[in-house]
């Protein structure tokens, strides 16, 4: 889906709440609450006297991306994700700061209790953003889905200082949709009964798993909005697209989405990632990197009392082309070398050459240790498990340094230290 806040608003304008006033939200239960530019705001919450200037958080050294950017500062084109070096050039005169993660997930956890205090049914995304489903809370607070935004807004900013943005809508796309749409600080509800008079003008990015490529495959044969698609036979779609993708997105345009919200706090994966201080093309390099993040990623699993069936790489490429790539296991593992046994083969087949300033490893597909195994009769040897877990004791006792893997034990590529975000709508 594309970034929600960059679609068309004149099309929707109507269904934005002013004031008190806003469409019918009978049968309007799910929520989407997006937090304004979260990490800049709460910057600016700590510095008042910043609030009229443009403010870009970000790494500030040479491999320095921006993880968010406040709304005077995107006026000028600076974007998350983008390299600091060019937010600088677009915008000489705003404030840089350093990002304070700490402080970000302080406020992110008083924030989601506020959601959790209205409705046990809150699905956490991110820090900065949920889906709430109120259906089962209305009669207690004797409020409308609207007005419950609203509520939510009001504490939001009465406790913290920063504002959020909210869609009310039938289901979790148009809550998502509508939220990006109303930014910032903004609430938007979607009536039941107009579902397809707000999504039928849309541009087809606008729909969920339409990325740049797709948008293009479907403007090709004539397909530019999600009326389009909705009157697009599905042979047809199929055709275009593929099947799994075609249904999806009919489905999405005719206003189908029976997602609900899944209130879990479980873990859905567990990985590392490093950006380098310079780019790399050396694939031994590459591997070793691999190995070091396996190593930290499987440890964790371990420590948790987990395992995981797929393994996937993230590659991102000098000029910020980012990739990835997986591969299912057929017993879930916890043990360093399966991991980067898996990883290592994914990039040497599936990625192709070239300067690399970033590299990742997650494990996805988690389940508790034990939890039905299949043992299977060519299952990997089980003393390398035992060996990892010995050195998770040692290095327990004696710190991470104290049992290595004999190839990392020189010194590593140099690191930027910079946690490089992704797109960031707030």
């Amino acid at each position: 889906m594309g970034r929600s806040a960059d679609l068309p608003r004149g099309l929707v304008d109507r269904f934005i709440a002013r004031g008190d006033v806003w469409p019918d939200d009978t049968g309007c239960p799910m929520l989407h609450v997006d937090m304004d530019a979260f990490y800049a705001s709460v910057e600016i919450r700590e510095r008042p006297e910043l609030a009229h200037r443009p403010v870009v958080v970000g790494g500030t050294a040479h491999r320095g991306v921006v993880a968010s950017a406040n709304y005077l500062a995107r006026e000028f084109g600076v974007r998350s994700a983008m390299p600091t070096a060019h937010a600088r050039r677009l915008a000489p005169h705003a404030v840089f700061l350093p990002p304070d993660f700490a402080r970000y997930q302080e406020v992110s956890r008083g924030v989601m209790a506020i959601f959790r205090d209205t409705t046990p049914l809150v699905e956490p995304l991110s820090l900065d953003e949920a889906f709430l489903d109120v259906s089962g809370s209305l009669r207690r607070l004797r409020a409308t889905p609207a007005e419950v935004a609203g509520s939510i807004r009001e504490q939001v900013f009465r406790a913290f200082g920063v504002t959020c943005s909210v869609g009310v809508a039938p289901t979790k796309f148009l809550a998502k949709l509508a939220s990006g749409m109303c930014k910032p600080d903004g609430l938007m509800v979607v009536p039941r009964a107009e579902v397809l008079t707000f999504l039928h003008p849309l541009p087809v990015s606008a729909l969920w798993g339409v990325g740049k490529r797709t948008a293009e495959a479907l403007e090709q044969v004539g397909l530019e909005t999600v009326a389009d698609v909705a009157a697009t036979p599905l042979p047809r779609l199929r055709r275009v697209i593929g099947v799994a993708l075609a249904e999806h997105l009919h489905a999405l345009a005719q206003g189908h989405d029976d997602r609900p919200v899944v209130p879990s706090t479980r873990e859905k994966s567990i990985g590392a990632e490093e950006t380098f201080e310079v780019d790399h093309f050396d694939r031994d390099l590459l591997r070793r990197e691999l190995l070091r993040l396996a190593e930290r990623s499987t440890a964790t699993l371990r420590e948790r009392g987990l395992r995981g069936r797929t393994v996937s790489i993230k590659v991102r490429f000098a000029d910020f082309t980012t990739i990835t790539r997986s591969r299912t296991l057929r017993v879930a593992t916890d043990v360093t070398q399966e991991v980067h046994r898996t990883a290592a083969a994914l990039l040497d087949e599936q990625v192709p050459p070239g300067a690399v300033r970033l590299i990742g490893v997650r494990i996805e597909q988690l389940v508790e240790e034990g939890s039905g195994e299949q043992l299977m009769f060519d299952a990997p040897e089980r003393g390398w498990r035992e060996a990892e877990q010995a050195a998770d004791q040692a290095r327990s006792r004696f710190g991470r340094a104290a049992v290595r893997p004999a190839s990392l034990l020189a010194e590593g590529p140099a690191r930027s230290g910079v946690k490089e975000p992704g797109p960031d709508p707030g």
